[in-house]
């Protein structure tokens, strides 16, 4: 069996009403047993000035007390009228906006995000309006980037689900004869969204927190010296050329190897699916406590109202040739997810039709720091 719960402005008043009654009842009591005491005490003053009151003494003391009961009981009457009022009053002052808070949430529930506390000239009231309406645009925000997150993934898997839905229903009505190119162009779609699911259940991982960071210090040299060589024995002749600015002494960086690897390949991916001539060179400098490694292209560059929205997911500034080269739109934003756990962060420079620079920092290994220092 439930018990009764009392609201908060029934909690408010009854407070009120018990700390007035308390303050009443010590008043009575107090004036009730002194104040025909005082009386006594200045009538003998009188007596004593030369004024007889002595015939009269019992009958004054007790009108006295006559008088000043009834005196107090309208008091009290009055008081406690008034206080009560005022009291009833202040509580449904302080209640009202916790009301209408319970009333935007059940909005909340209901969907309607876009409901907000308006402000209180309690401190307290709009303290707390004001933590409930930052909570609520956090929360709109992330609804938003849901909402938006499915309509990008619906996208990007229609139009593979699409083709592999055609390319079978030729092959089982008989309408499309079964060759290499066909299953080869069956295997590319299918890769496309294995990729595509891959990198949403990493972003995903990254976001959630569930994808932790192995930092340790390590050497940036002989890693990017490997990539860079594992890319260039790709290209063909016609090739943009692929080269390594790396000083042979530079302090080591703390980070995971795996997931700065990770970050590089998706660079270097990128710079070499948007640069069809001229270099790519992968470049690192130090820059105080911070480690810089950049990507520099001379490709087809990225339009200035597009620079804002590099790092967003499945963001195309060319979704046609993106979409035809095989990329799933994801993988800055993973880069950019990965840089933020390395407490890093990353940037990128782009002109038109001159190239883009996309470079993100580490933190120099406490070690190197604790040396520079005592030097």
């Amino acid at each position: 069996m439930e018990k009764n719960k009392v609201g908060l402005r029934s909690r408010l008043f009854l407070s009120h009403v018990i700390v007035m009654v308390v303050g009443l009842l010590t008043l009575l009591a107090i004036s009730k047993i002194s104040s025909p005491r005082f009386f006594a005490v200045y009538l003998r003053q009188i007596e004593i000035g030369g004024m007889r009151v002595g015939q009269v003494r019992t009958q004054l003391i007790r009108s006295f007390d006559d008088a000043w009961s009834k005196g107090a009981f309208w008091s009290v009457v009055v008081g406690a009228s008034t206080a009560g009022g005022l009291s009833y009053l202040v509580s449904k002052r302080i209640v009202q906006p916790l009301i209408q808070m319970e009333e935007i949430t059940k909005k909340f529930a209901a969907g309607h995000l876009e409901e907000r506390v308006p402000p209180n000239e309690i401190p307290e009231v709009d303290q707390l309006a004001t933590s409930f309406n930052r909570m609520a645009a956090t929360l709109e925000g992330v609804e938003q980037r849901r909402r938006e997150l499915v309509s990008d993934l619906t996208h990007e898997l229609r139009t593979p689900l699409t083709v592999l839905k055609g390319y079978l229903e030729g092959l089982a009505d008989g309408t499309i004869e079964p060759s290499t190119d066909i299953y080869e162009r069956l295997s590319r779609e299918t890769g496309r969204m294995q990729r595509l699911v891959n990198d949403l259940q990493e972003l995903s991982k990254m976001e959630a927190g569930y994808l932790p960071i192995d930092a340790r210090p390590m050497e940036l040299q002989p890693l990017l010296s490997s990539i860079v060589r594992r890319f260039a024995d790709q290209l063909v002749e016609d090739s943009p050329q692929l080269l390594l600015d790396c000083p042979s002494e530079i302090p080591r960086v703390s980070a995971d190897p795996e997931r700065v690897e990770q970050i590089i390949v998706n660079l270097i991916g990128n710079a070499l699916r948007y640069t069809s001539k001229g270099s790519i060179v992968v470049k690192v400098y130090p820059e105080q406590d911070k480690m810089w490694i950049a990507v520099i292209d001379t490709g087809q560059g990225i339009a200035p109202e597009d620079l804002p929205h590099v790092f967003e997911r499945f963001w195309r500034a060319d979704r046609s040739r993106d979409r035809h080269s095989g990329g799933t739109g994801i993988g800055l934003a993973i880069c950019s997810r990965l840089v933020e756990l390395h407490g890093g962060k990353i940037q990128v420079e782009s002109q038109l039709g001159k190239g883009s620079t996309f470079r993100f920092s580490l933190p120099i290994a406490r070690e190197k720091l604790i040396a520079l220092k005592k030097t």
